[in-house]
């Protein structure tokens, strides 16, 4: 099976679109969404419309879409996040209320196995005990500087053979005899 991985799209449908267009080209079988669809550009509405009506792709929420779904579900807002609230508010002004269940029906991980291989799929790393924490208590991890021996030590309690993740900007390759990183980088 062939799989493609895209994070932090940001509300940037031309990079979608042209994302997507390459994926589709490369017989891609099914593609993950890291999370981190809204947040900072102007198209959220285009984004998650593409994303929700292709059926060969699944989504993880991030940090930007939680921040977003607590200001129209009236969940405490993150006060870590106090420096985007405004724009937050513009975005949740201007979003597709059918859009709102559907955000909050994703999950924060996707575990997979695929072709006998133990995949997650995460918009960065969570404390198992914060899994369902509300986006208030920030349930993210702090970002590390990307190497080796940060994301390892970061991600030491997970299993899996293979750790996708975004969160985090610029691209991540790092692996060990046990377990590859990867984040593809922001594609907004």
């Amino acid at each position: 099976m062939k799989v493609g991985v895209v994070t932090d799209i940001h509300g940037n449908s031309p990079a979608l679109h042209a994302v997507l267009g390459e994926l589709d080209n490369q017989d891609i079988d099914h593609i993950y969404c890291l999370g981190d669809m809204i947040g900072i550009g102007p198209n959220t509405n285009e984004v998650l419309c593409t994303l929700f009506e292709r059926e060969d792709i699944s989504m993880v929420t991030g940090n930007h879409d939680e921040a977003v779904l607590a200001l129209l579900t009236n969940d405490e807002y993150p006060s870590s996040h106090s420096h985007a609230r405004e724009h937050h508010q513009w975005i949740a002004d201007r979003l597709d209320q059918d859009f709102i269940h559907k955000l909050k029906r994703l999950s924060r991980i996707i575990s997979r196995t695929i072709d006998g291989h133990s995949i997650l799929f995460t918009h960065y790393h969570i404390q198992p005990n914060k899994l369902t924490a509300p986006i208030s208590n920030d349930p993210f991890s702090r970002i590390v500087e990307p190497s080796l021996s940060h994301v390892a030590a970061m991600f030491r309690d997970n299993k899996e053979a293979l750790i996708c993740f975004g969160h985090h900007h610029p691209v991540h390759f790092f692996n060990n005899e046990r377990t590859i990183y990867l984040n593809p980088g922001s594609l907004g």
